[in-house]
């Protein structure tokens, strides 16, 4: 994992900083939490940092709520893209044989 995306400054200049943390995890895919999640869009449309945010959320493993202005679903694809670069980080790094000293 790049623990530069780690780095939760950014954090300080999100839209959300005042917002209730609730808004950003709707309960459900339907009814009122289709408006919550709407609602936490146009916040996260008028934030400076959402792509400090939706790279956190998928290096983090987020998988729950709205972050960078995209839901679960939306950023689903992501996280399986993610996966897959790990794998392959993890498997080249396992081919590379050890120098001997």
């Amino acid at each position: 994992m790049d623990t530069r995306m780690l780095d939760q400054e950014w954090m300080r200049r999100a839209a959300c900083a005042d917002e209730d943390p609730e808004l950003f995890f709707p309960v459900g895919h339907a009814g009122p939490a289709i408006e919550e999640q709407a609602e936490a869009k146009a916040v996260c449309d008028r934030c400076p940092v959402t792509r400090e945010c939706l790279a956190y959320a998928v290096a983090s493993g987020q998988i729950t709520g709205v972050w960078g202005g995209e839901g679960e679903d939306e950023r689903a694809p992501l996280h399986r893209a993610e996966s897959r670069a790990q794998r392959r980080r993890q498997r080249q790094r396992r081919r590379v044989p050890e120098r001997k000293r």
